[in-house]
């Protein structure tokens, strides 16, 4: 029986896919998998039988990668199982920006008790009076699951489409509208966009990557749409431009005490990917990741190991093996085995930055000295005998 513990409220339609061989603990020190939204894992101690932790939805940053990753422990994430979610919210933020539809609903609630409302609406709505979306450029940088549906929709409202992703897939390039340019340069994005949006990760690069000297890129008037990650904007920066008149509106899901405070600012309580569809599009992906992990050894979407995909084991035996990524370590793994009489009937090794993932379908069930000396191999991070 596999253990899984689940550090937030996960969609019940997401863990009806656990099979009977599963059953949900309330203690994490139990736990072969862990379920988590939102909840930090930074402070977590972990425990020997903790084997992988599964994020429902594609931000990683409450999960401490590294201690994960040198621990043996993998780390999934789900992209694209809120995307349509984030994307309908990003087009209504399209929509808020170009038309004062949020000064217009407040105008009417402070006049709710004004019996002459439909006369007096007609001399005041001209002060909510904004533009269309058709026919304006939006730039989108990051053509990821979320960018790329965001580009397409855009396109097929008649928006003129900028996109740009230096890492694009082959999967992402394939699946975006031919009326969408893929540009090479951002800069060109930030110089003729009516409209910006940004859906990349947190990383080094990209932190604070819309500031003062980007902002002194862009066209006077511009909108700026967040539905990304919070410091992804420099807030003193974005305050300073939409004093002057550079930005027109910030577009944020990302509340926090600067930008709320800010004219010009259409901030929405992190409801991204706040629906019920996503909420169970994202449970499904990550019990499914978990399982195929679980009972195959099988990686997908994981954010600090390598893909790897065997199928389901035909041999008596696989084993998983968790090790860093320096020369000679097949070779000890492999001499390891034949040492012990132990053949290899398929074998997958991948690797992803320093660390790396070797698979082993067995002719034989090894025992357990032959795992604790595999585990003690310079380098080797954690062995699993999967089945």
């Amino acid at each position: 029986m596999k253990t899984i513990h689940c550090l937030n409220a996960i969609s019940k339609y997401g863990l009806g896919f656990l099979t009977e061989d599963y059953k949900l603990t309330d203690e994490i020190s139990e736990a072969q998998g862990i379920l988590v939204r939102s909840a930090s894992l930074h402070e977590t101690a972990f425990s020997d039988t903790l084997l992988a932790s599964a994020r429902a939805g594609a931000g990683v940053n409450n999960i401490p990668l590294e201690d994960c990753a040198k621990a043996g422990i993998v780390v999934f994430n789900t992209p694209g199982a809120n995307a349509n979610g984030v994307k309908e919210l990003v087009l209504a933020g399209l929509l808020l920006a170009s038309r004062d539809i949020v000064g217009g609903i407040a105008w009417c609630k402070d006049n709710k008790e004004d019996q002459n409302i439909s006369k007096t609406v007609e001399k005041s709505k001209k002060a909510f009076a904004g533009g269309e979306i058709k026919g304006k450029k939006l730039g989108v940088i990051g053509l990821g699951a979320i960018g790329a549906e965001v580009a397409n929709a855009a396109a097929s409202l008649g928006m003129e489409v900028y996109g740009y992703d230096p890492y694009i897939s082959v999967n992402a390039a394939w699946m975006l509208s031919r009326n969408v340019k893929h540009i090479t340069s951002v800069d060109t994005i930030y110089e003729e966009c009516d409209f910006i949006t940004i859906h990349v990760p947190l990383l080094d690069g990209t932190k604070g990557m819309l500031n003062q000297e980007t902002f002194g890129k862009m066209k006077d008037g511009v909108v700026v749409l967040n539905f990304s990650r919070d410091v992804l904007v420099n807030d003193d920066d974005m305050a300073a431009a939409l004093a002057s008149g550079k930005v027109k509106k910030y577009v944020t899901d990302f509340p926090n005490p600067k930008v709320v405070n800010m004219e010009g600012v259409i901030a929405i309580p992190h409801l991204g990917a706040s629906t019920e569809e996503s909420e169970d599009n994202c449970a499904k992906m990550a019990v499914m990741e978990m399982m195929d992990y679980l009972e195959n050894g099988n990686i997908r979407n994981s954010v600090n190991y390598p893909a790897c995909d065997m199928g389901v084991c035909k041999s008596e035996s696989r084993v998983a093996v968790m090790h860093l990524n320096v020369p000679n370590m097949i070779g000890q793994v492999t001499g390891m085995m034949a040492s012990c009489g132990i053949n290899i009937n398929d074998m997958t090794n991948k690797s992803r930055d320093k660390y790396a993932y070797t698979l082993m379908d067995l002719d034989k069930q090894p025992d357990e000295e032959t795992i604790k000396k595999l585990g003690a191999i310079e380098g080797i991070l954690r062995v699993r005998v999967v089945k």
